[in-house]
C-alpha cells in the first residue's frame, strides 16, 4: 500500500542515467507506474526502495548545480549501515567506516554523481541491538 502521507526529496541531476545507476546501489529502482513513462521527455524519474523510501530525480536546469558547490543533501536511514559501507567503501567521505556521531547517529557519508551529500545511518542506540554487534567477549 502506498503511504497516504510522505515527504520525498526531488534531487536535480545533470545525468539521469548515471544518477539512477548510483541510487540503484542503495536499492532504489525506477517506479514505472509513476506516470513519468507518459511524459514526452525523460527529465524526471521516481525511484523506490521497496521499504517505503522514495526519491525523485529531476534533470537539472542550467546553472542549478555548480561543480564543488552543491547545497543539496539527503539522509538515508537504513538498518544496513555496515553492509552499505562495504558497498561504498571506496567512496566514503572522511573516516573509511561508519562511526557514532555527536548527534547520536551511527553513520557514514558519500556523494552522488552531482556531489549531493548523502549520509547513511541509523540511531546509535540501535547499534547494540544488531546481531552482528552482540558478540560476547571471550
Amino acid at each position: 500500500m502506498y503511504p497516504c502521507q510522505a515527504l520525498t526529496a526531488i534531487i536535480p541531476c545533470t545525468n539521469l542515467d548515471l544518477s539512477e545507476a548510483f541510487y540503484s546501489r542503495l536499492g532504489f529502482v525506477r517506479w514505472e507506474d509513476g506516470g513519468a513513462a507518459l511524459a514526452d521527455e525523460d527529465n524526471y524519474r521516481i525511484l523506490h526502495d521497496g521499504n517505503g523510501g522514495s526519491l525523485h530525480l529531476r534533470k537539472a536546469e542550467h546553472g542549478w548545480l555548480v561543480p564543488g558547490r552543491n547545497p543539496f543533501a539527503l539522509y538515508y536511514y537504513s538498518p544496513d549501515v555496515d553492509e552499505l559501507a562495504i558497498v561504498f567503501r571506496n567512496e566514503i567521505i572522511g573516516r573509511l567506516h561508519p562511526e557514532i556521531k555527536p548527534w547520536g547517529m551511527y553513520e557514514f557519508a558519500i556523494s552522488d554523481p552531482d556531489a549531493t551529500l548523502i549520509r547513511i545511518g541509523r540511531p546509535a542506540m540501535l547499534w547494540s541491538r544488531c546481531p552482528a554487534n552482540n558478540v560476547a567477549a571471550e
